[in-house]
């Protein structure tokens, strides 16, 4: 009993006010130095990367990209964290075409920024470099490229070649600002109605100028067809009567004759036709 009196004793709070000043101090410093642990910490979530500050060191650390995890920062430096996952640049803009009308549409761009070439671009372009880079770019070759077409080929049949046009413009621009481009996307076209209505009719007489067309040429080489098969059918004919003299029909003839005079049935045969060819009248 006296070992667990003891112990209880032990474990209460000094009386002594020197002892208790020191716990308090001891229980300050343990605090202070927690919060200086917890300030000089930074976890980078996935998708992300951090470009560090030094205060007193040079600036910008443009030789590492920090990756994800947890990383110890001195308090006076500061780490800077970006989005390094695709991201998604959306706009709607009124451009012209070739022939000078205003043509409505919407484009997106998926880019992200170059992991290895990250402290560069927070040095030299910022936090902001979709608005001061990405934008401008994507709104800078869309406008270029819609100028070298009219409305018929931007609403129909250009549409892929336009998209595919405005990437390369675009990703020539944003590969030297430290941005990689994935895709650009035209999701939208809208043309003023009487034109959209005027584009729509051509387009619809067109195909139907098409198919008439392709019912003439198929209707023309059938007829091409018949007249060389006619024509090879006459020529066979010819061929055929010419080969036919007076000689070739006598031999024919007497051929038949004696093919008939073996036969076992009773004939009477009249020799002294024009012709000189023998006439069979039939069976007795």
């Amino acid at each position: 009993m006296a070992d667990i009196r003891d112990f209880k004793m032990n474990i209460n709070p000094p009386s002594n006010p020197k002892k208790i000043l020191l716990w308090i101090l001891g229980g300050f410093v343990g605090l202070v130095l927690l919060i200086i642990v917890l300030n000089m910490s930074v976890t980078i979530s996935g998708g992300q990367a951090g470009v560090l500050f030094r205060t007193f060191s040079g600036g910008i650390d443009r030789e590492t990209t920090y990756g994800e995890g947890f990383h110890v920062v001195a308090p006076w430096n500061d780490m800077i964290v970006y989005e390094v996952r695709q991201q998604e640049a959306k706009e709607t803009m009124a451009v012209l075409s070739s022939n000078g009308l205003e043509i409505s549409l919407d484009v997106s761009g998926w880019f992200q920024p170059l992991y290895n070439k990250l402290p560069q671009l927070h040095q030299e372009k910022g936090q902001e470099y979709l608005d001061r880079v990405v934008r401008p770019a994507l709104r800078s070759a869309t406008r270029s490229v819609i100028g070298r077409y009219t409305p018929e080929e931007i609403y129909s049949s250009k549409r892929d070649a336009i998209q595919d046009e405005i990437y390369i413009e675009t990703k020539k621009i944003l590969d030297k600002q430290y941005v990689q481009l994935n895709e650009v996307l035209v999701r939208d076209i809208t043309l003023p109605g009487t034109l959209k209505t005027a584009i729509e009719n051509k387009l619809k007489q067109e195909q139907e100028s098409l198919e008439y067309e392709f019912k003439l040429s198929k209707a023309q080489k059938e007829a091409e067809r018949q007249l060389i098969d006619a024509e090879g059918k006459a020529r066979a004919n010819r061929i055929l009567s010419a080969s036919l003299t007076d000689m070739i029909l006598r031999e024919k003839g007497i051929e038949a004759t004696l093919e008939l005079a073996r036969s076992p049935n009773a004939k009477i045969v009249v020799v002294g036709n024009k012709d000189g060819m023998p006439l069979i009248l039939g069976n007795q």
